[in-house]
């Protein structure tokens, strides 16, 4: 039914597909597993530039990743967000043992290895012909079949009427690259799409798949205090699922009274679900139920981009004092 378009889409992939990305035309199991994770939420670019290779060049193999501590992990993992990934990444490293399992169902069964991520996998290790389902990947069969709404289990039926079982691997990279060039969300560049005497969507792609109506983002005040005594800073390893393990400065609501504090200045952060707007105060006094650290000791450790913006005031304060 489609070999026409599996044609094209062939034909497209060989001339225009992003073949020198580091995690393609390799069957390490464990470095194409880094790159998916890695890749959910965030830009390839990001990606390449900032984070891949570090991580790799920490940790080379599933067995160095097993061995490291959380800290260590979630510290080559900073700045990259979503930071149950990373977790998930070193539960299932201790997990595996010596390699990743061969099975999408066993891969499934793994911490943080959803049904898309375990079709990567197994397809793009194990060259197992089986579709994959990421974002660009929907996207696009919710304009080649012309639909609105869709479930997941809709999604995977569509995924595997589509899917060119004759050259899977290909088949499956070069429907991420249409979905990250050509099908793009805002302006799809359809009269350059390999697709295009097929898509059903074509005529008013931006109607598919229907858009969610955005949530304003919740503004969350808060006061964050740097408590400062005998040359060291107060920290805490955060428990809450969201930062859980990253390390940082004291929380309080802007409403609960805080004295004989010196302001050093605000901070804003923006996360997935709500904005952050804080006050940033410094205290001389020493405080229980934290860890204290130098400046020095504070760069081994894993902060979030919020607190590091807050760990910037004071440096800004301490270097004014200079």
């Amino acid at each position: 039914m489609f070999k026409k378009v599996h044609n094209n889409l062939a034909l497209w992939y060989k001339e225009n597909g992003r073949h020198d990305l580091p995690w393609r035309n390799i069957d390490d199991a464990y470095k194409i597993w880094v790159s998916e994770v890695m890749l959910q939420q965030t830009q390839v670019k990001t990606v390449l530039e900032r984070f891949y290779f570090p991580f790799l060049e920490t940790f080379p193999t599933l067995q160095d990743l097993a061995l490291a501590s959380e800290d260590e992990v979630l510290k080559k993992w900073e700045g990259l967000g979503y930071y149950t990934r990373a977790r998930n990444l070193h539960k299932t490293a201790k997990l595996s043992k010596e390699s990743l399992p061969l099975t999408v169902t066993e891969l499934i069964s793994m911490p943080g290895i959803g049904q898309s991520t375990a079709h990567a996998i197994a397809a793009f290790a194990y060259k197992t012909p089986v579709p994959i389902l990421d974002a660009n990947v929907k996207r696009i069969l919710y304009r080649i079949f012309a639909v609105t709404k869709a479930s997941d289990k809709e999604l995977w039926k569509m995924a595997y009427a589509f899917f060119d079982e004759k050259r899977p691997y290909d088949f499956n990279q070069a429907m991420m690259d249409i979905g990250s060039i050509i099908c793009i969300s805002k302006i799809p560049k359809c009269q350059e799409c390999p697709f295009e005497d097929t898509c059903k969507g074509k005529y008013d792609p931006l109607l598919y798949p229907q858009k969610k109506i955005k949530k304003a983002r919740p503004l969350r005040k808060k006061n964050i205090i740097i408590h400062f005594y005998k040359n060291k800073l107060a920290l805490q390893q955060r428990q809450s699922r969201f930062l859980n393990g990253l390390w940082g400065f004291s929380e309080y609501n802007q409403h609960e009274d805080i004295n004989f504090t010196e302001l050093l200045g605000e901070i804003t952060h923006i996360y997935s679900h709500f904005k952050l707007h804080a006050r940033v105060h410094l205290y001389h006094s020493y405080i229980d139920e934290h860890q204290w650290y130098s400046l020095e000791e504070i760069k081994e450790l894993a902060l979030s981009t919020a607190d590091h913006k807050v760990l910037q005031l004071y440096l800004q304060k301490i270097s004014f004092k200079v």
